[in-house]
């Protein structure tokens, strides 16, 4: 594939995608004889990774770390298993967080609501 495939397939900008392979949050990509990037089904993969994880907040750093562990192979299962659960730990406090505040929010539209209710209530009585 195409760094334009990939791109369109992941919503991702080939910019993106660039500097991920770049920084090592995804593995080198393989190249044609002209240069251009040939992403194969694992890069992809890589790709797809590298989205998702980052689009639930997991740091870049810790990735990177996780990306270069992978690629020494064997004998590194348990720092990189070590890697996903501080990162999954430190996502179910976000989602903890976030669920106050999913909370809280659904608390202020309520009252605005049983506001909105009382002041129609006193628009039909006239």
């Amino acid at each position: 594939m195409t760094i334009a495939e990939v791109s369109r397939e992941l919503d991702l900008s080939a910019d993106t995608l660039r500097y991920y392979e770049r920084i090592g949050l995804i593995p080198p990509v393989n190249r044609r004889g002209s240069g251009v990037r040939d992403y194969t089904e694992e890069d992809f993969r890589w790709a797809e990774f590298a989205k998702c994880m980052r689009g639930a907040g997991l740091s870049i750093e810790s990735l990177i770390e996780y990306v270069a562990l992978v690629q020494q192979g064997e004998g590194t299962e348990q720092a990189r298993k070590d890697i996903l659960i501080e990162e999954r730990d430190a996502l179910l406090a976000r989602m903890a967080e976030m669920q106050k505040t999913l909370e809280r929010l659904n608390y202020k539209i309520a009252r605005y609501e049983s506001i909105m209710l009382e002041a129609e209530k006193g628009l039909q009585g006239e």
